[in-house]
């Protein structure tokens, strides 16, 4: 039963990372309800990476003195960004906890 906590929970993690980086839920890849975990995850690293970027031009125009970028803008996406990866990081965490839990199961 604790195996199944840890999916739902990594489950849970995995659409709040994906919420905070503004990507919605796919649609599954077949009629048949199957979702392709693959795609899942690499549009969620994906979200990860543009909020770094995005991040990181809105820093350099701040820097280099544009006027159409505020500070609190730019401390804004710096902040979601470091969340967005924190995020990311604690689901790595729980994917790695989950696939030990796995291979520890005596068959």
């Amino acid at each position: 039963m604790s195996n199944i906590s840890a999916v739902e929970g990594l489950l849970a993690n995995m659409r709040v990372a994906a919420a905070a980086a503004g990507l919605r839920e796919s649609a599954p890849a077949a009629s048949s309800g199957k979702v392709d975990f693959s795609s899942v995850l690499k549009n969620a690293l994906d979200g990860v990476a543009q909020s770094h970027e995005k991040s990181e031009a809105l820093q350099k125009a701040f820097v280099m003195g544009d006027d159409k970028v505020s500070l609190s803008d730019t401390m804004i996406a710096m902040q979601k960004s470091g969340i967005n990866f924190q995020a990311t990081i604690q689901v790595r965490n729980k994917v790695i906890l989950a696939y030990n839990d796995i291979m520890n199961m005596q068959v």
